[in-house]
């Protein structure tokens, strides 16, 4: 492993991941960078954990999205412990699906079936039961080594820290957007029903509660629509 080129080059994916412009762009840049970065990585992926549900962002092959599938089919893999331990460990490595794995019993011959040779993952973030990990495959049995891991380690760290700025950015455009909707809506009320703006507001509230309906998508069936029925 070439150290000093591996240094150079995460230091410009750092500023590479802050200059994206979007969330989706964000992670699109970590999985490909750790096919570029880290020894022995064939695909990448996010997976992201929620109870039992899962999602997959910005898969770089099919393989990912099929082995993220079936954690979540059988309630088991490494990704699950991470989620329903909080002592587990934040970054695992699995060596060879070739040889029996105890930890999971079934993910790991299935995987295998899949495709799988040898396994990384990188806990990215934990957040109201959520959990964010950045998982990284091979086809090869025995392909990741110790320099591979601390490879991954490091740029999962740096992707933590980007990740974390652009659903940050992300959350305060939404949040910017929203509020700009809500106005315009309780202009509409007003101007329709001769309201004041908190009786305007109260009326967006009440239809939101009793539908059962998300204050914004009511917000954005007024602007759309017209007057509430």
């Amino acid at each position: 492993m070439d150290w000093a080129r591996f240094a150079q080059r995460l230091a410009s994916l750092a500023r590479d991941l802050l200059a994206q412009e979007s969330v989706d762009a964000t992670l699109a840049r970590i999985t490909d960078s750790a096919t570029e970065l880290v020894e022995g990585c064939d695909a990448a992926g996010i997976l992201v954990v929620r109870g039992k549900e899962v999602r997959t962002l910005a898969p770089t092959e099919q393989l990912v999205v099929d082995s993220d599938r079936l954690q979540e089919r059988l309630g088991e893999g490494p990704c699950f412990d991470v989620a329903r331990d909080e002592n587990a460990e934040r970054v695992y490595r699995i060596r060879d699906f070739t040889q029996e794995q105890p930890g999971w019993p079934e993910f790991a011959p299935r995987a295998h079936r899949l495709g799988v040779g040898s396994m990384m993952g990188f806990l990215l973030y934990t957040e109201d039961e959520e959990l964010g990990a950045l998982n990284i495959y091979s086809r090869r049995p025995g392909a990741f080594t110790e320099a591979s891991e601390l490879a991954g380690w490091l740029l999962a760290s740096h992707a933590a820290v980007a990740f974390s700025s652009a659903r940050t950015q992300a959350q305060l455009e939404q949040a910017v957007a929203t509020r700009h909707l809500i106005g315009e809506a309780m202009g509409i009320l007003m101007g329709c029903h001769h309201l004041t703006e908190e009786q305007a507001f109260d009326v967006l509230r009440r239809y939101s509660q009793e539908n059962n309906i998300k204050l914004r998508e009511v917000a954005r069936r007024v602007c759309e629509q017209g007057p509430l029925s």
